[in-house]
């Protein structure tokens, strides 16, 4: 195909104030109060109000899980005479597990913008450079992490898929530590859900006409090396049939087409860690192997 084509809750009272016994042995000579007092009191969790919001929220959200199915009629379709709940049931699984880079400066920034509610922002999962996981949301509910995007026929990202942020501003590689620590979340979810391996995406990939990330540092082939995310063999005796349409595989491996110079770019950023807008026989190969594990 030609270039010119694609590139167009409330915390109870600490124990240890419960007792008058407790209380002397926490001051030192002259009233003096130890550093274990102190360090108390540098621990208290600074996001004990927006912990207490999401508390509520999820309250409400289980009373509406709880509540039965309405059994008045619609219109003039009659009645059921009772309600008959089955038995065989369990919970929705996520199928769907969305990368992305903060774009921000450090995680308390990040965790900072997901608990102020004007952002309309949120992800299930953050992960400092540190290797700390922040689990911000019950992988169950919806975060706001997809906005606007499309995958193969999906259009609702939000409501199947779970989002991970990794602290990075995104134009920085992505330190050992947060990998690792990546790696052993995913494969928790991947082993909790039966999250097929070609359902590890990211932001990019599912907008990419709006979003970037994770940046084109990202080591995505150490991932599916381990079984997040497909990726391709070695190309060098591939040969592409005629009548190939890259446009077309592009759609069945799961890109919006609509802005075709937008899809090439996410694609050659996710399996090249290449940002430059060129089409060629390279990506014809790499395109045509992961087109033929679709078929």
């Amino acid at each position: 195909m030609k270039s010119s084509r694609l590139f167009t809750g409330a915390a109870r009272p600490s124990p240890l104030f419960r007792s008058s016994r407790i209380l002397p042995s926490l001051f030192g000579p002259a009233g003096v109060l130890l550093p274990l007092v102190l360090f108390w009191a540098c621990s208290v969790n600074p996001y004990k109000a927006t912990n207490k919001s999401y508390k509520s929220q999820a309250g409400r959200l289980a009373r509406i899980i709880d509540e039965h199915p309405l059994t008045t009629g619609t219109d003039s379709v009659p009645p059921a005479p009772y309600w008959v709940g089955t038995v065989n049931f369990n919970l929705r699984k996520p199928n769907f597990v969305i990368i992305h880079h903060t774009a921000q400066n450090s995680c308390p920034q990040t965790l900072k913008t997901f608990t102020d509610t004007t952002t309309k922002v949120s992800a299930h999962y953050v992960i400092c450079k540190d290797g700390t996981i922040h689990h911000m949301l019950n992988d169950y509910l919806r975060a706001w992490q997809a906005g606007k995007s499309k995958w193969g026929n999906i259009t609702d990202i939000n409501s199947i898929s779970i989002g991970i942020e990794l602290d990075n501003n995104g134009f920085e590689a992505f330190p050992d530590a947060q990998i690792n620590s990546l790696l052993h979340l995913l494969t928790t979810l991947k082993t909790s859900y039966g999250i097929p391996a070609a359902n590890f995406i990211g932001h990019g990939d599912i907008a990419p006409t709006r979003k970037n990330d994770p940046n084109y540092l990202f080591p995505w082939k150490e991932l599916s090396d381990k079984g997040f995310g497909l990726w391709y063999p070695d190309t060098t005796g591939v040969s592409i049939p005629d009548g190939f349409s890259s446009l077309t595989a592009l759609r069945i491996v799961g890109y919006d087409i609509k802005d075709s110079s937008a899809a090439a770019l996410a694609f050659k950023r996710h399996f090249e860690q290449d940002t430059l807008r060129s089409w060629g026989g390279p990506e014809e190969k790499i395109l045509y192997t992961l087109f033929r594990a679709y078929e």
